[in-house]
């Protein structure tokens, strides 16, 4: 799941704050000029039938494999983070690594025809240019057996976490994209993998939320490199980021012409207050973090993704007062509001912004209530329909997420998983929402032929 934690942040407002002072005041970001003919040209791009899927991420679910004297062993910033005392033990995950097919047997059980997984840099190139090639092959093979039990493979190539090696918890200022040896080794890093992946993989995520990490590490103190205010930072490496994300989609392309490039958004619906924020100025600043970095990628993604799981009012007293766990029954266990009308309202806002096709690469809730998630997925996949019914291009629709896994600061604590893990056996069963999901994708099929 992404890092746009805002409602489990005691630094939004001041990150908000420092927003403002990146320019003395807050605009709303203009929508790029995109004429009917190049809409209508973007439509063109072929996806096949709708797609029906799962995301995961490789932080979140796999064990490391290895032990820690083995030349393989790595460490990513997250570690280091946690080490700092900053966040919860992640442990071994869902051994995701170790056990990918008990993951396959249940993708197949579910009926998915794709699926969304994540590769660790750090794992790949442990240390610097030094390439972990069991890995590669690792990742290799997923795609390889998802694509023989008839499942598209989608690869992101960046899920919020980078080596060590990249990493100074005392220099944000040279930490992750800006780090002076950065862009040098994601281009090879890049290269690498797609050059060994692209047999088997189309569908390509260069990043995932960077607009949720870039604020929370560089504004919010709350994620690594551990930055507070720091608004030089920010917009340096938000200016890196856009740049090596296009880096990516160039390669991606060069190595594979018929691949699709997909960005990975996080867009929560957010709600103008006329009477808490007056000015708009909060109102525009999360307008901001929800589209600056992709309005500097649209033109290179085939397809726009971005993941939905709230609205929020903007205001300064909803930051205080969001993220109070699941104190009523229209919020979940992260304390976010569950709101599937503004669902649809983000469909067609990006939709009228981007006129490209679209995925919705992340949807889901963090309950206990297997009801109450059930209830949650059948809501917001009508309002997609009802989107789609009036005229929103949206090929597809991954669920998150497959197993019950770590979720940054929350640990463990959040249940976001379609299936749970036995921890003795490592054996996985779906929950009533996966049988949900499963009995969902029998019913509708290819959705495209359908709205």
């Amino acid at each position: 799941m992404g890092g746009y934690l805002l409602s489990s942040s005691r630094w939004i407002a001041v990150f908000l704050l420092g927003l403002a002072g990146l320019a003395g005041c807050v605009t709303s970001p203009w929508p790029p000029h995109i004429s009917k003919k190049q809409g209508a040209e973007n439509s063109t791009v072929e996806t096949g039938p709708f797609w029906w899927g799962v995301s995961t991420s490789a932080y979140q679910t796999e064990d490391k494999g290895y032990a820690p004297k083995d030349p393989r062993y790595f460490k990513t910033d997250w570690d280091l983070y946690v080490e700092k005392g900053a966040a919860p033990e992640r442990g071994e995950g869902t051994y995701s690594y170790t056990q990918f097919d008990k993951d396959l047997a249940l993708l197949r059980q579910m009926g998915v025809n794709h699926y969304r997984f994540g590769v660790e840099w750090a794992r790949v190139e442990p240390k610097p240019g030094a390439y972990n090639e069991e890995a590669i092959q690792h990742y290799i093979t997923i795609a390889k057996k998802a694509k023989a039990a008839g499942i598209e493979p989608i690869v992101c190539l960046w899920h919020f976490t980078f080596p060590d090696w990249l990493t100074n918890l005392n220099r944000p200022g040279k930490s992750h994209w800006l780090h002076p040896d950065a862009d040098a080794h994601w281009r090879a890093y890049v290269t690498r993998m797609v050059q060994a992946l692209k047999p088997y993989v189309r569908i390509y995520a260069p990043q995932n939320e960077p607009n949720g990490m870039l604020p929370l590490s560089y504004l919010g103190d709350h994620w690594p490199p551990s930055a507070l205010l720091d608004t030089v930072g920010y917009k340096h490496a938000m200016k890196a980021c856009i740049a090596q994300f296009r880096e990516a989609a160039a390669i991606i392309k060069r190595e594979r012409p018929d691949a699709l490039v997909m960005s990975v958004q996080a867009l929560p619906w957010w709600k103008r207050n006329f009477l808490w924020d007056p000015t708009g100025a909060v109102f525009n600043a999360m307008q901001r973090v929800c589209y600056d970095h992709l309005d500097g990628v649209y033109d290179v993604c085939d397809l726009i993704g971005f993941n939905y799981y709230y609205s929020q009012n903007a205001t300064i007293v909803d930051f205080f007062y969001a993220g109070r766990g699941e104190k009523a029954s229209n919020y979940t266990q992260m304390g976010w509001v569950i709101d599937p009308e503004s669902f649809y309202s983000l469909i067609m806002d990006v939709q009228h912004r981007y006129r490209k096709p679209m995925v919705i690469t992340e949807n889901g809730i963090g309950t206990l209530n297997e009801q109450k998630k059930i209830k949650y997925y059948r809501d917001h996949i009508n309002q997609m329909r009802r989107a789609m019914a009036d005229g929103a291009d949206v090929r597809g629709y991954l669920a998150w997420t497959l197993v019950d896994n770590y979720e940054w600061h929350e640990g463990y604590k959040a249940n976001f998983g379609l299936a749970i893990m036995n921890p003795q056996t490592k054996d996985r069963s779906l929950e009533p929402s996966g049988i949900f999901f499963h009995n969902l994708i029998e019913s509708y099929g290819n959705l495209r032929e359908k709205e």
